[in-house]
């Protein structure tokens, strides 16, 4: 009986051995047909095979050869390539032979968070109208058909360590349907402006709090409050950190990207979060960019959009002001360096739809973060008017900003709105507001000796004040007890 067995497991381990022998190569699912190469930065080719095998990358008359480590792991990298629309084919060999088809090389970016990212081209297609002046969406869906936009979609418990390659597709059709609107908006006005392949990557899922887009190793974070005390740990939230992180952010590493796309927050809004989530979202921006090797890697993000927390059903009691507290944390991000965010407050028909239309037109404004920043379009405005600082002239406070583009208007033609001053007793009240060149005069019988002022401090943050570009103005305080604390 003994013997028998012992056979058995020879037989066994004979047949392991040989299939590791014959092991092919496997491709990471991000790498595969359609796919776009970043252009001008090196671009890491990776994937296993069998222990010691010698594996052979060609693309774009670069030969590139490496051998696979003891754990089957290997890697080249391609050279810094032009971009170019001409589609071509990668030949990947060892034991087995992977021809990639179809690839092109342009710019690419990553975008990520909660359900208003995740948003898909299919619900936006069903609007109709415009709001507020705004274009009307043309219906993509049925218009797409630049074959220079590629997507690639993951989706929960997609990049399995053993998918093979594929993923990537043209932005058009069926393929379409599913993907990110603010993302593939954000890819066609880049397109539009740049003239070079897009490829747009979306991992996002919908009411997903920041912790699980985390490491959870960098959760050791405590913060820090100007007066000195330390909070407790970023950990102490839990909130599954790393649960998205290891399943739809590790595995597109190191796959070469231009930068980041982020909107999320709503569900962090919901637990009256203000300072912790500033300290999460810098941890989350300088960790991938930890990941990624690169330090400076652009991050835009939108500020989420006007929403009644203060009347929605929840658990926990919310005031008009959680939401202003949370807009202000996302601000505190902007210290970090290449950081852009965008502001959201007209594109709200209703503040019981937390999920606000109008994808094209946010996808729109983060093109203009990264046009202006990135690809040298100096002369695009790429924000609204920006809170600058105070002065203080008798009963008035003069208020200065930056970002006023063409200049400080109104978007419909009335008086602005949204301003409120308080003196020594910190009650805040209504104030009139008067445009003067590029500065706003506040002012309110009511307060004799202002001493700060406010803007569109309250949830349903829809205030008229904009640039002549026809970006809102970020809400702000000037009372801001958090400001400089990075």
């Amino acid at each position: 009986m003994n013997f028998k067995k012992n056979i058995f497991l020879i037989l066994v381990g004979l047949l392991t051995l040989f299939s590791n022998l014959s092991a092919e190569i496997i491709l990471p699912k991000i790498i595969g047909h359609n796919m776009v190469l970043q252009r001008l930065k090196t671009v890491p080719i990776w994937g296993t095979a069998t222990p010691g095998e010698k594996v052979v990358v060609e693309f774009g008359g670069q030969h590139k050869e490496t051998i696979a480590g003891d754990s089957g792991k290997w890697e080249v990298k391609l050279n810094p390539m032009a971009a170019s629309e001409m589609p071509r084919e990668m030949v990947i060999s060892g034991t087995n032979t992977i021809r990639l088809k179809n690839i092109l090389v342009g710019e690419v970016w990553l975008c990520s968070g909660q359900s208003n990212m995740e948003y898909a081209m299919r619900k936006n297609s069903k609007i109709q109208g415009t709001v507020k002046g705004k274009k009307p969406l043309e219906d993509d869906l049925l218009t797409a058909n630049n074959s220079n936009i590629r997507i690639f979609l993951v989706r929960r418990k997609y990049m399995s360590p053993d998918s093979t390659h594929g993923g990537w597709d043209v932005a058009s059709g069926t393929a379409l349907k599913d993907f990110s609107a603010v993302g593939y908006f954000y890819g066609k006005e880049l397109y539009q402006k740049l003239h070079i392949p897009i490829g747009m990557i979306s991992s996002a899922v919908p009411g997903s709090r920041i912790e699980p887009w985390i490491e959870a190793s960098r959760m050791e974070v405590s913060p820090k409050l100007k007066n000195g005390k330390v909070l407790d740990p970023l950990k102490d939230d839990n909130g599954d950190p790393g649960k998205f992180y290891i399943t739809m952010i590790k595995p597109l590493i190191p796959f070469t990207i231009r930068g980041f796309l982020w909107y999320q927050g709503e569900s962090n809004c919901f637990l009256n979060e203000n300072i912790r989530y500033a300290y999460k979202l810098k941890t989350l921006i300088e960790s991938w960019r930890s990941d990624w090797k690169n330090e400076t890697m652009p991050f835009y993000f939108v500020q989420i959009a006007p929403y009644g927390y203060s009347i929605s059903r929840d658990v926990r009691p919310h005031t008009p002001e959680i939401l202003p507290e949370f807009w202000e944390a996302q601000t505190l991000t902007l210290t970090l360096p290449n950081t852009g965010m965008i502001t959201i407050t007209d594109l709200v028909d209703s503040i019981v739809d937390i999920h606000p239309a109008y994808k094209w037109e946010v996808g729109k404004r983060l093109s203009l973060l990264a046009l202006n920043k990135i690809y040298g379009f100096k002369d695009i405005i790429c924000s609204g008017p920006t809170y600058k600082g105070m002065k203080i002239k008798g009963s008035k406070i003069e208020v200065t900003f930056t970002n006023t583009g063409s200049g400080l208007t109104s978007r419909n033609g009335k008086p602005i709105e949204g301003f409120s001053i308080a003196g020594s007793d910190g009650k805040f009240v209504e104030a009139k507001a008067e445009m003067i060149g590029n500065k706003v005069i506040i002012s309110s019988p009511e307060v004799n000796k202002p001493l700060q002022v406010r803007f569109s401090w309250y949830e349903s943050g829809n205030s008229n004040f904009m640039n002549a570009e026809g970006l809102p103005a970020v809400p702000f305080r000037s009372d801001n007890p958090w400001e400089k604390i990075f």
